[in-house]
């Protein structure tokens, strides 16, 4: 199967592309939307992640992660005390779902969602039409532009 291309968004002071520089990887967990989720579930190891910076000034792509493990069950949707807890999840029909995701490299500069929406080429992104979307398909020419736009070839 080819390779794919996606998009994460994340809040900078929640979990930024510094913490998981930091970190290596991490388990991309929390994702309570039906349509992000279906995402997560297509994503397969080596699929190229555009890291995106949501509620900063200026919001952007700031790098890429890799995916390093499909898919599994989100633990948080069992944990009572998570503020991910579903209480309507079967543990032997999961809802919800995660995958890990590997630290691959910053952009020198950052592509904001003006720069994004700027080029006409990118007019077609689902960041541009569907903004809210935490984790979104992403065409292959839509990530080679945005990477190039990053300072990156």
């Amino acid at each position: 199967m080819a390779k794919r291309y996606w998009l994460v968004k994340s809040e900078p002071d929640v979990y930024s592309l510094d913490d998981l520089e930091r970190d290596g990887s991490t388990s991309w967990d929390g994702v309570r939307n039906y349509q992000a989720r279906n995402n997560l579930r297509a994503m397969k190891v080596g699929d190229e992640v555009l890291f995106y910076h949501s509620n900063a000034r200026p919001p952007g792509v700031v790098g890429i992660a890799r995916v390093s493990r499909e898919a599994y069950a989100d633990p948080s949707q069992f944990d009572p005390k998570s503020g991910y807890f579903d209480a309507k999840s079967d543990p032997a029909d999961p809802r919800w779902s995660l995958v890990d995701v590997a630290f691959v490299t910053r952009f020198p500069r950052m592509v904001s969602l003006d720069d994004i929406k700027a080029q006409r080429s990118l007019a077609g992104m689902e960041l541009v039409r569907y903004g809210r979307l935490s984790v979104q398909a992403v065409t292959r020419p839509e990530f080679v532009r945005v990477k190039k736009m990053g300072g990156l070839t």
